[in-house]
């Protein structure tokens, strides 16, 4: 295995040399880097930097990057695990490279957390972290993060694996990033409140082909029962893009006041907010205190992230656009016909034509046809 140095933050790193050629490059090596996923490590390292847990689990190390960066940019004591002896000897490798203190541990993470708690506990794995949740919910003492890159079964494309891995029934929606989030959430709830715990989301997002969450666990029987006020459905015309949400973990019978057709429930899934916008402010603000690569990425996606108004869902205006026969206009536009309507909306982080609003889809449509408002 030939090995190649990187460098993200402050922390240089052996990974192996891949294939440039091949379809999917860090797929073409035994042990697993996208170096795509720079943005993901680097506002990991941000808000850890903010939270200082008391310690922290890089639960699936592969190259030992994610754990050796927290650990010598932000300053906390890391453990970094993976059951494949490969990875663990490059990790070694990497400890040693470094020269920073990581605990290096060879073993399956259920295992792991099952014995051992952490103050923060960080699920990266290949595809979904769906059979790592209840683990980590247990092993997990205040802060429990996650990406999933199976986006797919997430957003509704791969329908009964969504189903199969989340419990939940996805659909495949114009909005269906934002879909496969919540979804994800929803999930994490319904693992963590049987245990008499809640969750706070501090900062969770979707981008390119992974979703994340970054959670604060609340203990208690109240907290779990007011995480679960905030988890429901959201009822989806297959006709029109009309919507409804519904908080509960009973689907109800909707019907759009559009097509009169019966709406099909998406979920259960997680309806409340996403961001702890204190949060966001303070990342903002720390960004520059840091060498982060992502940076200018980073500081675009938080400033999106605090504007977004709280729905549960978004409107895809150039989808909406070809179902009115138009050509759509600047998005710019679009928001300011619906203020001036009378209604709040904003951008989205989850698409470059997405706008977030409570306007009624009548509204929308004028505000994207270019009709009078009433």
């Amino acid at each position: 295995m030939i090995l190649t140095e990187v460098r993200e933050g402050t922390t240089s790193v052996l990974v192996p040399e891949q294939d440039a050629t091949s379809q999917f490059p860090p797929g073409s090596v035994p042990i697993f880097f996208n170096q795509r996923m720079e943005l993901n490590r680097d506002v990991t390292v941000l808000l850890l930097s903010l939270l200082k847990p008391s310690d922290y689990l890089d639960a699936m190390g592969a190259t030992g990057i994610r754990g050796l960066r927290v650990a010598g940019e932000c300053g906390i004591p890391v453990t970094i695990c993976d059951r494949d002896s490969t990875a663990t000897s490059l990790i070694t490798q990497n400890k040693i490279h470094t020269g920073l203190p990581v605990t290096i541990v060879e073993r399956d993470v259920n295992a792991l957390l099952s014995d051992q708690s952490f103050d923060a506990v960080d699920l990266d794995p290949f595809g979904t972290p769906a059979m790592f949740v209840d683990a980590a919910v247990r092993g997990c003492r205040r802060f429990l993060f996650m990406t999933a890159t199976d986006t797919a079964p997430l957003c509704g494309a791969h329908f009964k694996a969504g189903i199969r891995r989340y419990g939940a029934v996805p659909l495949n929606t114009e909005y269906h990033s934002e879909v496969g989030l919540r979804i994800l959430i929803g999930f994490v709830v319904r693992e963590t409140v049987k245990y008499d715990r809640g969750i706070e989301p501090l900062f969770c997002y979707a981008r390119e082909h992974f979703t994340r969450v970054h959670l604060r666990l609340r203990r208690g029987v109240q907290a779990a029962d007011d995480t679960l006020n905030h988890v429901g459905f959201i009822h989806q015309c297959k006709k029109c893009p009309y919507r409804e949400e519904q908080p509960g973990l009973l689907a109800h019978d909707y019907t759009c006041p559009h097509c009169e057709e019966p709406l099909q429930p998406i979920g259960p899934l997680w309806l409340g907010t996403l961001y702890n916008r204190e949060i966001i402010d303070l990342m903002l603000s720390q960004t520059g205190m840091l060498q982060l690569g992502a940076q200018k990425d980073m500081t675009k996606l938080f400033r999106l992230c605090r504007d977004e108004l709280p729905t549960s869902t978004f409107y895809d205006y150039h989808h909406i656009a070809k179902l009115l026969g138009c050509s759509p206009p600047h998005v710019d536009i679009v928001l300011e016909r619906i203020r001036t309507a009378g209604y709040p909306a904003t951008r989205t982080h989850f698409s470059g034509y997405g706008i977030k609003t409570e306007a009624p889809l009548r509204i929308i449509k004028n505000a994207v046809h270019g009709e009078p408002q009433d």
